[in-house]
């Protein structure tokens, strides 16, 4: 079961090589596990850039 709703805002939290990607997502989409790991299709707040990204590298926006 997927952690994070399709709607749901979420924070991004990239890898050192990727600092550009972190920030505030929109959920789009759920996608098929990859290696025992939920993905989802993630779209910025401040443009329409979307990302495929796994689970661990999200958290919880909706307080924000």
């Amino acid at each position: 079961m997927h952690k994070f709703k399709v709607g749901q805002r979420v924070r991004l939290s990239a890898a050192a090589i990727d600092r550009g990607a972190s920030g505030i997502y929109k959920v789009m989409a759920h996608l098929p596990e990859e290696r025992g790991e939920h993905q989802y299709r993630v779209q910025s707040t401040t443009s329409p850039q979307q990302r495929v990204v796994i689970e661990s590298r999200l958290t919880s926006a909706d307080a924000l």
